[in-house]
């Protein structure tokens, strides 16, 4: 099978390699996935960039854990999926486990759904690591409930776009940040109720305008660096942070002073672990996400360009520059 692999760590258009790789042998636990598409994480610019060099213990290394395709074959203990299904989870692309960037991969059957059936492949391979990663802060960190207002750092990210839908079917009052009046759109369209230009509005004035001055119930930041910071001033006394990004060094205080509940969001931790409960978690949670977007009430954001694996190293770079408007897919 063709496969592009990492053996160094820089720049995408430097290190990316394709060779012919046998396909997969799959275990008892685990299926075998004709790959159709995945999507770019800043997880997997940050692995091949070297930036998290822990996370490839070996080369050569094959990235991306979002994946989208069809099951070829199933291993002995797997009962929840046959040959022909359609199917898409976050399935590895860290720590050796091996990832989507090839035509075909294996992985754990508990990490996977069946894919919903209003979508294709491209917007399906989206979903997983942002849309687990959303539902974990805002309905089980977070624990958001109707009436309460909630500001998401970052509206129309990759995480944001999901978890400002997550926070709409919660029946919280939701505040989303963006860049400009194209975003400011997008987020409205998803479900905000609310949104507010970083660049041109200070914490204090939209503390002021949107709350009275009390601050938010819940300020969910995919962001990081000053937005965590930030965070701590936005949130009410008493209230709930939840981060997706907290790899600073930051002064804690305010949480002790608001004494505020903190909580941080690393939705591959069952991967790296092998944890068989986590594993099994992140498999029901799809099931919901599926559910939800059946019914029309969750969509994924796709940006307008679509990227094959011959152009992996352009998807990197656009993602790396921020030049996308939502997730940026690669079909296989």
């Amino acid at each position: 099978m063709k496969a592009v692999v990492l053996n160094s760590f820089g720049a995408a258009g430097k290190v990316f390699e394709t060779i012919e790789l046998p396909v997969p042998e799959i275990n008892d636990e685990e299926v075998l996935i004709k790959v159709k598409a995945t999507s770019v994480n800043p997880i997997d610019y940050k692995i091949r960039s070297g930036h998290l060099p822990h996370l490839v213990p070996a080369f050569p290394a094959i990235l991306h854990g979002d994946v989208s395709g069809i099951v070829e074959k199933t291993g002995a203990n797997v009962t929840a999926f046959q040959a022909g299904d359609y199917v898409y989870g976050c399935i590895g692309g860290v720590a050796g486990i091996d990832g989507a960037l090839a035509e075909y991969t294996k992985a754990d059957y508990r990490l996977l759904s069946k894919m919903p059936g209003n979508l294709n492949f491209a917007a399906a391979a989206a979903i997983p690591l942002a849309g687990i990663t959303a539902y974990e802060a805002i309905f089980q960190r977070a624990n958001l409930q109707p009436g309460q207002k909630v500001l998401v750092y970052g509206g129309v990210g990759g995480v944001g776009h999901l978890a400002v839908q997550f926070a709409k079917i919660s029946g919280a009052q939701v505040y989303a940040t963006i860049s400009n009046e194209q975003q400011a759109a997008i987020a409205r369209e998803l479900g905000a109720d609310y949104t507010i230009d970083y660049k041109k509005e200070t914490v204090t004035y939209f503390i002021d305008k949107h709350t009275g001055g009390n601050g938010f119930d819940v300020v969910f930041d995919t962001i990081g660096n000053q937005h965590l910071t930030n965070s701590f001033e936005a949130v009410k006394r008493k209230g709930t942070i939840v981060t997706t990004v907290s790899l600073d060094t930051i002064d804690l205080s305010p949480i002790h002073e608001k004494a505020l509940a903190f909580h941080t969001v690393y939705m591959i931790l069952p991967v790296l672990y092998n944890d068989a409960a986590g594993k099994q978690e992140h498999g029901q949670i799809l099931k919901h996400i599926t559910e939800l977007v059946e019914q029309g009430k969750v969509k994924p954001l796709i940006d307008d360009r679509q990227f094959t694996l011959e152009q992996i190293a352009e998807a990197h770079h656009a993602a790396e520059e921020f030049r996308n408007t939502g997730k940026i897919v690669v079909s296989i």
